[in-house]
């Protein structure tokens, strides 16, 4: 069996939480903690599927926010995960994602 190490499983679940409340398929108060990245002007990242990373006034308990961790985590992966058109795809690739990162 592939099973992923326990650390790579939780930012599995909380990645595809994620997924999730900006496809809408969560509650509204999971929804409105992330926040989709708009330029105002015509930049090559407007196209990326980024988020907004919230500034936070304090470093030890604001930093762990869970917009704030998860939105740096969520951008920093690959173009072909973030603009996964459903959830079955945005899944299976990220589990591919974290094998690879966990066993290479």
């Amino acid at each position: 069996l592939h099973w992923l190490p326990v650390s790579f499983r939780t930012d599995f679940k909380i990645l595809l939480l994620v997924f999730k409340a900006l496809h809408n398929q969560t509650p509204a108060y999971i929804c409105d903690l992330l926040t989709s990245y708009k330029s105002d002007c015509c930049l090559r990242s407007s196209d990326r599927n980024l988020l907004v990373v919230p500034k936070s006034r304090l470093v030890t308990k604001g930093d762990h926010a869970f917009a704030i961790p998860f939105s740096c985590y969520a951008n920093s992966l690959p173009e072909d995960l973030r603009g996964a058109e459903n959830i079955d795809i945005f899944k299976r690739r990220l589990k591919t994602h974290l094998f690879s990162l966990a066993f290479m």
